[in-house]
């Protein structure tokens, strides 16, 4: 049986919600695609279950690291990481960490996921939880697994806002770095005909696909495809999301725009507030119109269209 290091880092802070961001960021750069992250503050919208842990004490992020040969060296690194971020941005943390079989690894992290509304109609409910929706809510039921989270961290609610806001039904639709497949399940639940999904992780591409089962999505409106970035997609799209990295779609505003129909519409999340100015000011320059920059904690998310003349190609 496989075993798994856990590696929980408890911390206090007066902006506990950039810290936790930073520190999420500090486990994605191992290359994990999820974390788990304890909130003192989360009440659930249905309330604390009779199945509930209880309320953290202490704001924290765990990351899950497969118990290979690398797991002590990646363990030492960390620990250097943010001691060093602890250092840059000033706040203090400790930092717990264990060994657990593959069973306990399997369920220990979905303890505090709970159905949570991302937009004022859209609700991700996590399968083990029970949720009764509204008579105008869309409820997307996710099963994450271990490494993708699910879909509620800043970037991904802002990307279902932006699909919520300027996807019309019949829409062709592109996910680039498609993860647990939340902005597709969104896209097509708000009437996307004819969806791709992209991922550079085998393990995304399969999730992705059973949650879109899971949703009784019709399996001839949507193909996933292992790959990097859309080097392998020929065909355009009215609508694109890119919820990656600053750099990837700094990268990616290279190329995209050949899988951008007329007046497509690309949206990009995962980009630090602060970088968002050089963001716009190049897809301005690739001739883009930018029609909304939406911002929550540190985190911005922008809406463009690729204008009629594209001029700057």
């Amino acid at each position: 049986m496989n075993d798994w290091l856990e590696i929980k880092v408890l911390f206090d802070s007066g902006d506990p919600y950039l810290v936790s961001d930073l520190i999420a960021d500090v486990f994605y750069g191992f290359g994990l695609k999820g974390v788990v992250v304890d909130d003192p503050e989360l009440v659930p919208d249905e309330g604390w279950g009779s199945d509930a842990v209880g309320r953290p004490e202490r704001h924290a992020v765990t990351g899950y690291f497969p118990g290979t040969e690398k797991a002590n060296a990646n363990q030492r690194l960390l620990k250097s990481k943010i001691e060093q971020l602890g250092r840059d941005i000033g706040f203090t943390h400790d930092l717990n960490m264990r060994r657990m079989d593959e069973e306990e690894w399997a369920e220990s992290w979905k303890a505090f996921f709970w159905p949570e509304h991302i937009t004022d109609r859209i609700v991700v409910k996590p399968t083990w939880r029970e949720y009764t929706p509204g008579p105008d809510e869309t409820v997307l039921e996710i099963d994450p697994g271990m490494a993708f989270g699910t879909g509620t961290h800043p970037t991904t609610a802002m990307c279902v806002h932006q699909i919520e806001t300027y996807l019309e039904p019949g829409y062709s639709f592109l996910d680039v770095g498609t993860g647990s497949g939340i902005l597709m399940l969104a896209a097509a639940k708000l009437g996307a005909a004819r969806l791709l999904g992209i991922d550079n992780d085998e393990l995304a591409v399969r999730i992705a696909g059973e949650n879109m089962q899971l949703n009784l999505i019709d399996p001839g409106t949507y193909q996933f495809r292992s790959g990097h970035l859309a080097e392998s997609v020929e065909d355009r799209f009215d609508f694109i999301t890119a919820n990656i990295l600053f750099d990837v779609v700094t990268a990616l505003l290279d190329t995209i725009h050949h899988n951008l129909k007329k007046s497509g519409i690309l949206v990009c999340s995962g980009i630090i507030r602060r970088n968002a100015k050089a963001v716009t000011d190049k897809m301005t320059r690739r001739g883009y119109d930018i029609l909304e920059v939406q911002t929550q904690e540190e985190w911005a998310c922008i809406a463009c269209r690729l204008n009629d003349l594209r001029k700057q190609f």
